[in-house]
Protein backbone atom coordinates (compact mmCIF):
# COMPACT_ATOMS: atom_id res chain seq x y z
CA UNK A 1 0.00 0.00 0.00
CA UNK A 2 1.11 3.61 -0.77
CA UNK A 3 -0.50 5.43 2.05
CA UNK A 4 1.39 5.22 5.80
CA UNK A 5 -1.85 5.30 7.64
CA UNK A 6 -5.49 4.76 6.88
CA UNK A 7 -7.34 6.79 8.30
CA UNK A 8 -10.63 6.50 5.59
CA UNK A 9 -11.87 4.28 2.55
CA UNK A 10 -11.02 7.17 0.41
CA UNK A 11 -6.98 7.09 0.79
CA UNK A 12 -7.02 4.05 -0.31
CA UNK A 13 -6.96 2.99 -4.17
CA UNK A 14 -8.55 -0.40 -6.15
CA UNK A 15 -4.97 -1.34 -6.15
CA UNK A 16 -4.48 -0.93 -2.17
CA UNK A 17 -8.02 -2.84 -1.18
CA UNK A 18 -6.98 -5.52 -3.63
CA UNK A 19 -4.07 -6.01 -1.56
CA UNK A 20 -5.35 -6.18 1.23
CA UNK A 21 -8.83 -8.84 0.40
CA UNK A 22 -5.36 -11.03 -0.90
CA UNK A 23 -3.31 -11.03 1.71
CA UNK A 24 -6.63 -11.40 3.79
CA UNK A 25 -7.42 -14.18 2.46
CA UNK A 26 -3.75 -15.91 2.50
CA UNK A 27 -3.81 -15.33 6.19
CA UNK A 28 -7.40 -16.56 7.09
CA UNK A 29 -6.24 -19.97 5.27
CA UNK A 30 -3.22 -19.47 7.37
CA UNK A 31 -5.21 -20.50 10.94
CA UNK A 32 -4.79 -18.30 13.82
CA UNK A 33 -0.90 -18.50 14.32
CA UNK A 34 0.97 -16.79 11.18
CA UNK A 35 4.61 -19.17 10.68
CA UNK A 36 7.48 -16.81 11.41
CA UNK A 37 6.06 -14.52 13.75
CA UNK A 38 6.45 -11.13 11.16
CA UNK A 39 5.54 -8.59 14.12
CA UNK A 40 7.69 -10.41 16.24
CA UNK A 41 9.31 -7.40 18.54
CA UNK A 42 6.57 -4.79 17.60
CA UNK A 43 3.89 -3.22 19.80
CA UNK A 44 0.93 -1.83 18.73
CA UNK A 45 -1.04 1.02 20.93
CA UNK A 46 -4.76 1.30 21.08
CA UNK A 47 -6.03 4.74 22.08
CA UNK A 48 -9.51 3.98 23.20
CA UNK A 49 -12.37 6.89 23.90
CA UNK A 50 -15.17 4.77 23.25
CA UNK A 51 -16.16 1.28 24.72
CA UNK A 52 -15.60 -1.43 22.29
CA UNK A 53 -15.48 -5.47 22.21
CA UNK A 54 -14.85 -6.53 18.29
CA UNK A 55 -12.21 -3.71 17.68
CA UNK A 56 -10.34 -4.26 20.92
CA UNK A 57 -10.15 -7.61 21.19
CA UNK A 58 -9.59 -8.05 17.01
CA UNK A 59 -7.16 -5.80 17.00
CA UNK A 60 -4.67 -7.29 20.60
CA UNK A 61 -5.13 -10.70 19.46
CA UNK A 62 -4.02 -9.88 15.19
CA UNK A 63 -0.97 -8.85 16.88
CA UNK A 64 -0.46 -11.54 19.21
CA UNK A 65 -1.09 -14.53 16.42
CA UNK A 66 1.59 -12.21 14.42
CA UNK A 67 3.92 -12.35 16.89
CA UNK A 68 3.49 -8.80 18.39
CA UNK A 69 2.02 -7.57 21.26
CA UNK A 70 -1.07 -4.89 21.86
CA UNK A 71 -1.77 -2.26 24.45
CA UNK A 72 -5.25 -1.36 25.21
CA UNK A 73 -5.41 2.06 27.03
CA UNK A 74 -8.18 3.62 28.39
CA UNK A 75 -10.14 6.79 28.08
CA UNK A 76 -9.04 7.74 31.61
CA UNK A 77 -5.58 6.63 30.89
CA UNK A 78 -4.89 9.11 27.88
CA UNK A 79 -7.93 11.88 27.72
CA UNK A 80 -6.98 13.13 24.41
CA UNK A 81 -6.65 16.55 24.24
CA UNK A 82 -7.68 17.09 27.45
CA UNK A 83 -4.63 15.65 29.71
CA UNK A 84 -2.25 16.14 27.40
CA UNK A 85 -1.93 17.52 24.02
CA UNK A 86 -3.02 15.47 20.54
CA UNK A 87 0.63 16.37 19.14
CA UNK A 88 2.29 15.42 22.45
CA UNK A 89 0.60 12.11 22.57
CA UNK A 90 1.22 11.07 19.32
CA UNK A 91 5.15 12.37 19.37
CA UNK A 92 5.98 10.42 22.83
CA UNK A 93 4.38 7.38 21.29
CA UNK A 94 6.21 7.32 18.05
CA UNK A 95 8.66 6.81 20.43
CA UNK A 96 7.99 3.93 22.06
CA UNK A 97 5.54 1.79 19.37
CA UNK A 98 5.49 0.85 15.90
CA UNK A 99 1.46 1.67 15.26
CA UNK A 100 -1.51 2.73 16.88
CA UNK A 101 -4.98 2.30 16.61
CA UNK A 102 -7.26 5.24 17.43
CA UNK A 103 -10.73 5.20 18.26
CA UNK A 104 -12.13 8.61 19.12
CA UNK A 105 -15.30 10.58 18.76
CA UNK A 106 -13.97 13.00 16.85
CA UNK A 107 -12.98 12.39 13.25
CA UNK A 108 -9.91 15.09 14.04
CA UNK A 109 -8.37 13.87 16.60
CA UNK A 110 -7.77 11.19 14.76
CA UNK A 111 -5.94 12.64 12.10
CA UNK A 112 -4.10 14.91 14.85
CA UNK A 113 -3.04 12.09 15.72
CA UNK A 114 -1.36 10.90 12.41
CA UNK A 115 -0.37 14.27 11.65
CA UNK A 116 1.73 13.97 14.71
CA UNK A 117 2.90 10.84 14.62
CA UNK A 118 5.83 9.56 13.35
CA UNK A 119 4.30 5.84 12.90
CA UNK A 120 1.24 4.66 11.20
CA UNK A 121 -2.21 5.08 12.42
CA UNK A 122 -5.18 2.97 11.92
CA UNK A 123 -8.61 4.68 12.73
CA UNK A 124 -10.17 2.00 14.68
CA UNK A 125 -13.80 4.15 14.59
CA UNK A 126 -14.66 8.06 14.66
CA UNK A 127 -17.37 10.08 14.30
CA UNK A 128 -17.14 10.08 10.04
CA UNK A 129 -15.15 6.82 9.31
CA UNK A 130 -14.95 3.56 10.14
CA UNK A 131 -12.76 1.58 7.40
CA UNK A 132 -11.69 -1.05 9.25
CA UNK A 133 -15.12 -2.23 9.11
CA UNK A 134 -15.98 -1.45 5.55
CA UNK A 135 -12.92 -3.38 4.57
CA UNK A 136 -14.33 -6.74 6.15
CA UNK A 137 -17.90 -5.85 5.03
CA UNK A 138 -16.76 -5.79 1.38
CA UNK A 139 -14.15 -8.53 1.78
CA UNK A 140 -17.13 -10.87 3.20
CA UNK A 141 -19.29 -9.99 0.54
CA UNK A 142 -16.72 -11.27 -1.81
CA UNK A 143 -15.73 -14.52 0.46
CA UNK A 144 -19.82 -14.84 0.15
CA UNK A 145 -20.58 -14.43 -3.24
CA UNK A 146 -17.32 -15.20 -5.13
CA UNK A 147 -16.69 -11.62 -6.46
CA UNK A 148 -17.94 -8.25 -6.37
CA UNK A 149 -19.20 -7.33 -9.93
CA UNK A 150 -22.42 -6.55 -10.82
CA UNK A 151 -23.66 -6.46 -6.81
CA UNK A 152 -26.07 -4.37 -5.26
CA UNK A 153 -25.53 -3.51 -1.67
CA UNK A 154 -28.66 -1.93 0.10
CA UNK A 155 -27.94 0.20 3.35
CA UNK A 156 -30.85 0.44 5.66
CA UNK A 157 -30.97 3.00 8.64
CA UNK A 158 -28.86 5.87 9.85
CA UNK A 159 -26.10 7.60 7.54
CA UNK A 160 -23.61 7.27 9.99
CA UNK A 161 -19.49 6.26 10.05
CA UNK A 162 -20.25 3.18 8.76
CA UNK A 163 -22.38 3.82 5.94
CA UNK A 164 -19.92 7.08 4.56
CA UNK A 165 -16.94 3.75 4.83
CA UNK A 166 -19.34 1.86 2.53
CA UNK A 167 -20.13 4.33 0.30
CA UNK A 168 -16.61 5.26 0.06
CA UNK A 169 -15.18 1.23 -0.67
CA UNK A 170 -18.42 0.66 -2.71
CA UNK A 171 -17.74 2.81 -5.40
CA UNK A 172 -14.05 2.12 -5.25
CA UNK A 173 -14.98 -1.28 -5.91
CA UNK A 174 -17.78 -1.36 -8.45
CA UNK A 175 -20.55 -2.46 -6.09
CA UNK A 176 -23.86 -0.94 -6.71
CA UNK A 177 -25.37 1.17 -3.31
CA UNK A 178 -28.83 2.23 -2.33
CA UNK A 179 -28.97 4.17 1.04
CA UNK A 180 -32.53 4.06 2.95
CA UNK A 181 -32.65 6.92 5.60
CA UNK A 182 -35.15 8.72 6.88
CA UNK A 183 -34.74 12.59 5.94
CA UNK A 184 -32.20 14.66 7.74
CA UNK A 185 -29.94 11.16 8.71
CA UNK A 186 -28.45 10.62 5.19
CA UNK A 187 -24.77 10.05 4.86
CA UNK A 188 -22.14 12.74 4.75
CA UNK A 189 -22.59 15.25 1.47
CA UNK A 190 -18.84 15.01 0.52
CA UNK A 191 -18.90 11.69 1.05
CA UNK A 192 -21.37 11.55 -1.30
CA UNK A 193 -20.15 13.65 -4.20
CA UNK A 194 -17.15 11.72 -3.68
CA UNK A 195 -18.82 8.32 -3.99
CA UNK A 196 -20.96 9.61 -7.30
CA UNK A 197 -17.30 10.63 -8.99
CA UNK A 198 -15.91 7.22 -8.37
CA UNK A 199 -19.03 5.15 -9.40
CA UNK A 200 -18.88 6.96 -12.45
CA UNK A 201 -15.39 5.92 -13.06
CA UNK A 202 -16.41 2.03 -11.63
CA UNK A 203 -20.07 1.74 -13.35
CA UNK A 204 -21.98 1.45 -10.59
CA UNK A 205 -24.75 3.01 -9.34
CA UNK A 206 -25.15 5.06 -6.28
CA UNK A 207 -28.58 5.66 -4.89
CA UNK A 208 -30.38 7.66 -2.00
CA UNK A 209 -34.17 6.96 -0.96
CA UNK A 210 -36.44 7.34 1.74
CA UNK A 211 -37.96 4.11 1.03
CA UNK A 212 -36.23 0.95 2.38
CA UNK A 213 -38.46 -1.39 0.16
CA UNK A 214 -36.85 0.49 -3.05
CA UNK A 215 -33.65 0.04 -1.62
CA UNK A 216 -33.88 -3.45 -0.71
CA UNK A 217 -35.42 -4.25 -4.47
CA UNK A 218 -33.05 -6.91 -6.12
CA UNK A 219 -30.28 -6.11 -3.34
CA UNK A 220 -27.42 -8.79 -2.67
CA UNK A 221 -26.53 -8.01 0.59
CA UNK A 222 -28.77 -6.11 2.95
CA UNK A 223 -27.16 -4.01 5.66
CA UNK A 224 -28.02 -2.21 9.07
CA UNK A 225 -26.56 -0.72 11.71
CA UNK A 226 -27.90 0.66 15.31
CA UNK A 227 -30.14 3.88 14.83
CA UNK A 228 -28.64 5.83 17.95
CA UNK A 229 -24.29 5.33 17.53
CA UNK A 230 -22.35 6.05 20.91
CA UNK A 231 -22.46 9.28 21.71
CA UNK A 232 -26.11 9.60 21.10
CA UNK A 233 -27.68 8.53 23.56
CA UNK A 234 -29.55 11.45 24.29
CA UNK A 235 -31.82 10.96 21.23
CA UNK A 236 -32.43 7.41 21.80
CA UNK A 237 -36.52 8.37 21.80
CA UNK A 238 -36.66 10.39 19.17
CA UNK A 239 -34.31 8.03 16.83
CA UNK A 240 -36.46 5.10 17.70
CA UNK A 241 -39.90 6.96 16.07
CA UNK A 242 -37.64 8.07 13.21
CA UNK A 243 -36.36 4.86 12.38
CA UNK A 244 -39.59 3.36 12.30
CA UNK A 245 -40.21 1.68 9.41
CA UNK A 246 -36.82 1.28 8.74
CA UNK A 247 -36.24 -2.15 10.54
CA UNK A 248 -34.17 -5.55 8.63
CA UNK A 249 -37.32 -7.79 9.33
CA UNK A 250 -39.09 -10.48 6.94
CA UNK A 251 -41.05 -8.33 4.55
CA UNK A 252 -38.09 -5.99 3.49
CA UNK A 253 -35.84 -8.93 2.85
CA UNK A 254 -38.81 -10.43 0.90
CA UNK A 255 -37.76 -7.70 -1.57
CA UNK A 256 -33.99 -8.73 -2.07
CA UNK A 257 -32.57 -11.07 -4.35
CA UNK A 258 -33.40 -14.74 -3.96
CA UNK A 259 -29.86 -15.35 -2.75
CA UNK A 260 -29.47 -12.34 -0.76
CA UNK A 261 -26.72 -11.83 2.74
CA UNK A 262 -27.84 -9.98 5.71
CA UNK A 263 -25.33 -8.16 7.62
CA UNK A 264 -24.90 -6.10 10.36
CA UNK A 265 -21.63 -4.51 12.14
CA UNK A 266 -22.49 -4.86 15.34
CA UNK A 267 -23.60 -4.72 18.10
CA UNK A 268 -26.87 -5.58 17.10
CA UNK A 269 -30.71 -4.10 19.03
CA UNK A 270 -32.53 -7.32 18.46
CA UNK A 271 -36.31 -5.69 18.01
CA UNK A 272 -35.07 -2.01 16.80
CA UNK A 273 -33.07 -2.16 13.75
CA UNK A 274 -32.83 -5.98 12.89
CA UNK A 275 -35.57 -8.71 14.03
CA UNK A 276 -34.37 -11.87 15.52
CA UNK A 277 -35.45 -14.09 12.72
CA UNK A 278 -33.30 -11.90 10.11
CA UNK A 279 -30.30 -11.45 12.47
CA UNK A 280 -30.55 -15.30 13.07
CA UNK A 281 -32.28 -16.53 10.10
CA UNK A 282 -29.82 -18.37 7.19
CA UNK A 283 -29.31 -15.47 5.05
CA UNK A 284 -27.41 -14.12 7.74
CA UNK A 285 -23.58 -13.75 7.64
CA UNK A 286 -23.64 -11.44 10.52
CA UNK A 287 -21.05 -13.74 12.71
CA UNK A 288 -18.39 -14.49 9.60
CA UNK A 289 -18.30 -10.96 9.19
CA UNK A 290 -17.45 -10.40 12.56
CA UNK A 291 -14.39 -12.87 12.29
CA UNK A 292 -13.19 -11.58 9.34
CA UNK A 293 -12.30 -8.11 11.53
CA UNK A 294 -9.52 -10.27 12.49
CA UNK A 295 -8.43 -11.26 9.81
CA UNK A 296 -8.68 -8.20 7.26
CA UNK A 297 -6.71 -6.14 10.68
CA UNK A 298 -3.85 -9.09 10.16
CA UNK A 299 -3.56 -7.96 6.37
CA UNK A 300 -3.28 -4.04 7.69
CA UNK A 301 -0.62 -4.46 10.29
CA UNK A 302 1.34 -6.56 8.07
CA UNK A 303 0.97 -3.95 5.37
CA UNK A 304 1.41 -0.99 7.43
CA UNK A 305 4.02 -1.92 10.40
CA UNK A 306 7.21 -2.38 8.97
Amino acid sequence: MKTKDLITINELSQADIGEIFDLTAKLKAEGKISAGEPLKGKTLGLIFQKPSLRTKVSFVAAMAQLGGTGIYLAPDEVRLGEREEIRDVARTLSRYLDGIVARTFKHGDVVELAKYSGIPVINGLSDFSHPCQALTDLYTVREKKGGLKGLKLAYIGDGNNVCNSLLYICAKLGVSMAVAAPKGYGPDKEVVKSAAEAAGRTGCRIEFTADPEKAAAGADVIYTDVWTSMGQEKEKAKRIKVFKGFQINGKLCSKAAKDYIVMHCLPAHRGEEITEECMEGEHSVVFDQAENRLHIEKALLLLLIK
